[in-house]
């Protein structure tokens, strides 16, 4: 059998061989996935941790936060802050960025993260998951403010989710393709268990929450409509619908075997772009869909090019295996 390589050779061998990462981002990256480490045992504990079940306030985006969203999101905030790897923080559980502390050396990097994706789940026990970004701070001066985490998706120079599922496992990109780890809990440690991985150009699934369809503009509806008719409609073939209802789980599987993932505009909130938060869930999965030879639109330009105005910004996502997401984009230029 061939020699197991870890999360860290993996990231040393990016940083000598590659020249991808310098040492400090190799450093941030260690110290997110030990954080994840953490939040995996707390999310497997469960009941027996006393971790489900609602902690009784609302997030900044009016969302009633679950006792393992706040959990998750101290884990990342406490692991990450001593380490004189950041110079600040921002996350879907705070309203505004976290500045690291004065009594640690700042660093040169920015990270933002959505401690636990997929918190309806949490409590029926399906797969959640930890999303992040790595941006570097944009100029060499003092202090930190909002403005400098300003910057388009395609600015990134790290990003990566943690799925915690039968298996717990890391997926990253630091812009050389996606490699996938699996947390070997034995040894204690994330494996690489997959590298170079790609997304099939063409797929015959979808995962899209149907219960809004009267919501959908129409070029959503026009797609899935032409998916439902099957192999007697104009796709002439049968398609199958996934939704997990985390956004980590379904585009992971997206990564795995191929697919759509949309969570497009709709006409409940018209003047909000989307749902899901641009720089902190759709960026860093749009980067690696894109790495794995997959596309990520909001229906009208590339996520990844779009120039953010404010933290928690919105945008609506369809990515994905590249054919199907190039027909509906297609189908919103006809508009």
């Amino acid at each position: 059998m061939p020699p197991k390589i870890s999360l860290t050779r993996y990231l040393v061998e990016q940083q000598r061989m590659d020249g991808h990462i310098p040492p400090e981002l190799r450093l941030l990256l260690e110290v997110v996935a030990r954080a994840c480490k953490s939040i995996s045992q707390a999310v497997n504990k469960g009941a027996l941790g006393g971790v489900l079940g609602t902690a009784g306030s609302e997030n900044v985006q009016g969302e009633i936060q679950k006792k393992l969203d706040i959990i998750a999101n101290e884990v990342l905030i406490e692991a990450n802050e001593w380490g004189g790897h950041l110079a600040a923080m921002a996350s879907e559980e705070m309203d505004g960025i976290y500045l690291v502390p004065n009594r640690y050396p700042q660093g040169e990097y920015l990270l933002l993260f959505d401690p636990l994706d997929g918190s309806s789940n949490i409590d029926v026990n399906v797969s959640i998951g930890t999303i992040f970004s790595v941006l570097k701070k944009p100029d060499d001066r003092a202090g930190v403010e909002e403005q400098d985490f300003m910057q388009a998706g395609n600015r990134q120079v790290a990003a990566g989710y943690c799925v915690y599922g039968p298996q717990t496992m890391l997926v990253l990109t630091v812009g050389d393709g996606v490699a996938m780890f699996t947390l070997d809990r034995e040894q204690g440690s994330f494996v690489l268990t997959a590298e170079n991985v790609r997304i099939p150009e063409d797929t015959s699934e979808f995962a899209i929450n149907m219960s809004n369809m009267r919501h959908w503009d129409v070029p959503v509806k026009r797609y899935i409509d032409e998916c439902l008719q099957g192999r007697e409609g104009p796709r002439g073939k049968d398609f199958n619908m996934r939704w997990i209802a985390s956004m980590v789980s379904d585009v992971h599987r997206i990564l795995i075997r191929g697919g759509v993932f949309m969570y497009p505009w709709d006409n409940r909130e018209p003047k909000k772009a989307g749902k899901l938060r641009l720089m902190y869930e759709a960026n860093p999965m749009s980067w690696l869909v894109e790495q794995a030879g997959g596309v990520a639109s909001n229906g009208k330009q590339r996520i990844l090019d779009i120039q953010p105005t404010k933290l928690h910004e919105r945008v609506s996502v369809i990515l994905g295996s590249k054919n199907e997401v190039d027909r509906v984009t297609g189908y919103h230029a006809k508009l």
